[in-house]
């Protein structure tokens, strides 16, 4: 399935729930969230039935977010059931971590491939201040779990924060250290509860200077073929198993080789996370559409697909935060 700028559109980030047992200063506010009612959320028979013209067409992977992905209940029969699409390749998963000690194991059996942790600081005071939350001692423990599972493709996100997180960057990055997963700094964009709430991040060249004096020069790790990284660069430090990974969304635009949609827990086809534009996919569904004519409909959609995200433009952006679009 190819878009109108010849962009290959292989990968469809799935948000499963607007709703997360953490309140992250620059994702969600304290209090007064107005939650998406039940009836609005897609079910699974819903999920299944756009999921299976989407692989058709050529969706080989499938993200699961929120929210916080691992508050839906029932999330590992859905994710055996996503397995058994055809043409589904990878499961993927993106978690705060707070249930990951309860729940990794029963999902690796479910059939997840992938596993994204957000996790931007290992100080429980900064953790407390910015999630709000004081379950920094749960997050620590599923990352044993899954580490004593032996998860394969592991990474952790952090998102540098200018005076709450930025001198203990160089022990994120240390994870990577003697496990062999990957560490990725992503920088803060200017939407959302964060910058409302006064954060800025820390420039990304910033960051790497900061790792380059802890522990040496960071190698560029080239991948097999063009865009398999995604919009991450990597690094590697000699003598570390894992890798270090930046995503600078700012810096420098990766929307040129962007092979991804995201379907909200609302039923909404997104074509880019900065822009209003899609499909009503729920709408449809609930006026009793085929899978034929559904399929029809999302590739008629992807192929509109915009060519890029405009940050700092007003006109066209989705009023939806970050929580509510699997951001």
């Amino acid at each position: 399935m190819f878009d109108q700028y010849g962009r290959k559109i292989e990968y469809l980030r799935l948000s499963l729930t607007d709703r997360c047992n953490l309140r992250c200063r620059y994702c969600m506010p304290a209090a007064g969230v107005r939650k998406m009612p039940h009836e609005d959320i897609l079910t699974f028979d819903e999920i299944l039935t756009v999921l299976r013209p989407l692989a058709r067409l050529g969706i080989k992977k499938v993200r699961l977010t929120g929210g916080e992905p691992l508050v839906r209940k029932g999330l590992p029969e859905l994710l055996a059931m996503i397995a058994r699409v055809p043409g589904i390749e990878q499961i993927a998963l993106t978690t705060n971590g707070v249930l990951l000690a309860e729940m990794a194991g029963t999902l690796q059996r479910a059939g997840l491939t992938e596993l994204n942790i957000s996790l931007d600081t290992l100080q429980a005071p900064v953790f407390t201040g910015i999630t709000r939350r004081a379950l920094l001692d749960r997050v620590k423990a599923g990352l044993h779990t899954v580490r004593e599972l032996g998860l394969r493709q592991v990474k952790i996100n952090c998102v540098p924060l200018a005076g709450v997180n930025e001198q203990e960057l160089p022990e994120l990055a240390a994870l990577a250290q003697d496990w062999g997963i990957k560490v990725r700094f992503i920088e803060l964009m200017p939407i959302g509860c964060g910058w409302q709430a006064g954060y800025r991040g820390v420039p990304l060249q910033a960051v790497r200077r900061q790792l380059e004096a802890a522990y040496g020069p960071l190698i560029p790790v080239t991948p097999a073929e063009p865009g398999v990284f995604g919009p991450a660069s990597y690094y590697k430090i000699p003598g570390w198993a894992g890798e270090i990974g930046f995503i600078d969304a700012l810096e420098h635009k990766f929307c040129h080789n962007c092979n991804r949609v995201r379907l909200t827990a609302d039923g909404f086809l997104k074509l880019c996370l900065n822009q209003r534009s899609g499909l009503d996919v729920k709408a449809l569904l609930r006026r009793g559409i085929s899978e034929d004519e559904l399929g029809q409909a999302l590739a008629q959609a992807v192929y509109r697909k915009p060519a890029e995200h405009l940050f700092g433009e007003l006109h066209g952006h989705d009023r939806r935060a970050m929580y509510q679009v699997g951001g």
